[in-house]
């Protein structure tokens, strides 16, 4: 009579399959501590000061001077309006500073400029 063949035990399977899984889990940890996890920073919102050139296209723009508008209460007065063009590095604080105002002062100037997204080149009021 033949003799049967052995039974494989769970041991005989499970032990190589733990070790792949713990290779596995071990590589993952690895991967994320040294930083190849997606950064969060890079969802297209910049903070701080400019430290680059944008590589968006600015359009042309053509300046012209508005001696006074009006609206239904109010009149804005334009004459003499001083402008800067931002630089690498730029913050509203900088900007201020280098031109004798205050921050919440360039804010109120320039209502539509997000202080967080300056772009080198873009031309900002400063008076």
């Amino acid at each position: 009579m033949a003799k049967p063949a052995p039974r494989r035990t769970f041991a005989h399977y499970g032990a190589p399959a733990a070790f792949l899984l713990g290779v596995t889990i071990l590589a993952i940890l690895i991967h994320s501590a040294v930083g190849g996890g997606g950064s969060p920073a890079r969802t297209g919102t910049t903070l701080g000061p400019v430290t680059r050139p944008s590589t968006a296209r600015v359009p042309t723009q053509t300046t012209h001077t508005i001696t006074r508008a009006e609206t239904s209460s109010t009149a804005i007065s334009t004459t003499g309006a001083e402008f800067t063009t931002v630089q690498t590095g730029d913050t509203f604080g900088s900007i201020a500073e280098r031109n004798g105002t205050s921050v919440s002062q360039l804010e109120a100037l320039n209502p539509g400029v997000s202080s967080n997204s300056l772009q080198v080149g873009q031309r900002i009021r400063v008076k």
